[in-house]
């Protein structure tokens, strides 16, 4: 399971080389997540509303390797964007990754910009 975490890294908007065009905004519901998949990975894709963002991450939850957190629940943390994994509820930040429950293990991030009602995210390869 270690080779499905290694494909995922983070990539920061300034980075990103190829932006996929994943759908249009009415294809993802509003505070909640949607799925995609770009080449072998797996993306959640989060219409955060509620704080008028957009965010992005790797659907694998590292705790138990399931392809689970676009089905997460998005909430706050001291004002820090966050996905809880429905399955054990570990949390990590929409922003950078790291693991708000103060574990070692962090999730994938990825850029997302709206161009006209489509949503692209971003990648490097």
């Amino acid at each position: 399971m270690e080779e499905i975490l290694n494909q995922y890294e983070t990539v920061h908007a300034s980075d990103a080389t190829i932006w996929f065009k994943a759908g249009k905004v009415e294809d993802f519901p509003t505070n909640r997540g949607g799925c995609i998949k770009y080449k072998n990975k797996q993306i959640a894709i989060f219409n955060f509303a509620r704080r008028n963002a957009w965010y992005a991450c790797q659907n694998a939850c590292p705790h138990k390797m399931e392809m689970v957190l676009s089905r997460g629940m998005t909430g706050s943390a001291d004002d820090i964007p966050k996905i809880a994994c429905p399955m054990h509820k570990k949390t990590f930040s929409l922003v950078d990754g790291s693991n708000l429950n103060g574990e070692e293990y962090s999730i994938a991030t990825y850029p997302i910009k709206i161009v006209e009602d489509e949503v692209f995210v971003g990648f490097v390869d």
